[in-house]
């Protein structure tokens, strides 16, 4: 597991508890962690549905939100680019991928998985939770 000190930088003063392996090819820098709140959400759900999977949307429908399905649910390819994966705390991994064309206009950006309260996009597991995932971003240390 990798993990954040309390102190780290992330989104909007909001610190990583839990950042995810690098996978795009060449880096060793993540560029993905999640919130306490997040961590603690991402656990209930995968008691409720099994191992999960991220796919942070383009921006159509639901502006540019995280959306957690069951993991394969949501079929990846070519057009998406797998960001990070999280080893959580139970020994399961969570992927977290985004769409190449999206990763285009996000390279020089570090997201921080969260939570709030409110309802959000019908397709995303949280969303009966009366919770729902956000990302706080912040721009990557060029280092």
């Amino acid at each position: 597991m990798t993990s954040a000190s309390p102190e780290a930088p992330s989104g909007a003063g909001h610190p990583s508890v839990l950042d995810a392996r690098p996978q795009v090819p060449g880096e060793q820098v993540s560029r993905v962690g999640m919130t306490r709140a997040a961590l603690e959400l991402v656990q209930a759900l995968q008691r409720v549905h099994g191992p999960l999977m991220f796919h942070q949307s383009g921006g159509c429908c639901d502006g540019s939100s995280p959306m957690c399905f069951p993991d394969g649910d949501f079929r990846t390819g070519d057009a998406d680019i797998l960001l990070g994966t999280f080893d959580l705390p139970d020994g399961t991994e969570l992927p977290f991928w985004m769409s190449r064309e999206q990763f285009e206009y996000w390279k020089h950006t570090h997201l921080t998985l969260d939570v709030v309260d409110g309802r959000g996009s019908g397709f995303s597991v949280e969303a009966p939770e009366g919770k729902r995932f956000l990302i706080r971003s912040r721009l990557m240390d060029p280092r």
